[in-house]
């Protein structure tokens, strides 16, 4: 079995048909062809169902499909592997949860990107569950997600922690109003996100449950719901800044074992990082051990009677 027919077979599954496939290749659709024809040929199945709208996956193709897509990333690691001589450089491909995009990433970029001008950084956003996935499935080098994360093909490093705060519209001055308000709703984000999650948990241990959801696709959308009364929401305290504050979102704390949130960073356990991952994940390292020595070295606040 060759493995440029199985990458071959590969991008024809993926973009549903020869002609496609030949195009992303750089090749003639013959090839692909006789690629495709010489591994159903090795394996003694039929891989596609061939028509005059492209070619479909068979049972067997469907089963074949997932090791073709580990095989074509192992071979652009092994390639990536061989290229790198230690000198951050190339593409750094991470995910990020937009909440720590928008709060953390961008001195923490800033320094990367100044130290090696040599990597072109490239950042995807999304929740939680979608950017582990793109992380086990090779798209992204790693990324920074809501823990804890116990995935046993994941390597979790501790990268930032975060304050939840409940918010709502600013006429419910306490968090006892604030969830009393008649038909009360979640503005949330979509299915996936670990601060939806959360809010949920939050709310059921006060026997709040069967809410109903408003999702929004951006925070600023969520943010202006919240203001305009639509509902509550749970995010980071620090993402409410001077143009949300006050008269237009009021923040109710929750208590510590509620409010408190650790951001990590994940990567596949079974990739070699690259010089530009190793060189990320350090700088990562450094801003948390800073931020955690500072937290320390505060003095201790009075309680208030």
């Amino acid at each position: 079995m060759d493995a440029k027919d199985l990458t071959t077979f590969e991008a024809v599954a993926r973009l549903g048909g020869m002609g496609r496939a030949a195009r992303e290749l750089n090749t003639v659709q013959s090839n692909v062809t006789q690629r495709v024809r010489r591994l159903e040929a090795a394996l003694g199945v039929a891989l596609f169902e061939r028509s005059r709208s492209g070619a479909r996956l068979t049972p067997a193709g469907q089963r074949l499909l997932p090791y073709a897509t580990r095989v074509d990333a192992l071979l652009d690691e092994a390639g990536r592997a061989a290229r790198d001589d230690g000198a951050p450089r190339g593409t750094l491909t991470i995910g990020s949860l937009e909440t720590t995009a928008a709060l953390r990433l961008s001195p923490l970029l800033a320094t990367y990107a100044h130290a090696h001008p040599g990597v072109d950084l490239v950042l995807r956003t999304g929740t939680t569950a979608e950017m582990v996935e793109r992380v086990l499935s090779r798209e992204l080098e790693g990324a920074f997600v809501c823990g804890p994360v116990a995935h046993p093909q994941l390597v979790s490093t501790p990268a930032f922690e975060e304050e939840l705060a409940l918010l709502s519209a600013p006429t419910a001055e306490t968090i006892t109003a604030a969830l009393q308000q008649p038909d009360l709703r979640l503005v949330i984000l979509r299915a996936g996100c670990s601060y939806r999650q959360r809010l949920e948990e939050v709310l059921a241990h006060r026997g709040i449950v069967g809410l109903r959801r408003l999702e929004f696709g951006t925070l600023e959308a969520i943010l202006g719901a919240v203001a305009a009364g639509l509902g509550i929401t749970l995010m980071p305290r620090a993402l409410i800044g001077p143009a949300w504050r006050g008269a237009r979102i009021r923040a109710h704390r929750l208590k510590p074992v509620e409010s408190r949130v650790q951001t990590v960073f994940v990567r596949r356990r079974d990739v070699q990082p690259s010089s530009a991952l190793l060189a990320f994940q350090s700088h990562v390292t450094r801003e948390h051990v800073t931020k955690d020595h500072a937290t320390k070295s505060q003095p201790a606040r009075e309680k208030r009677p």
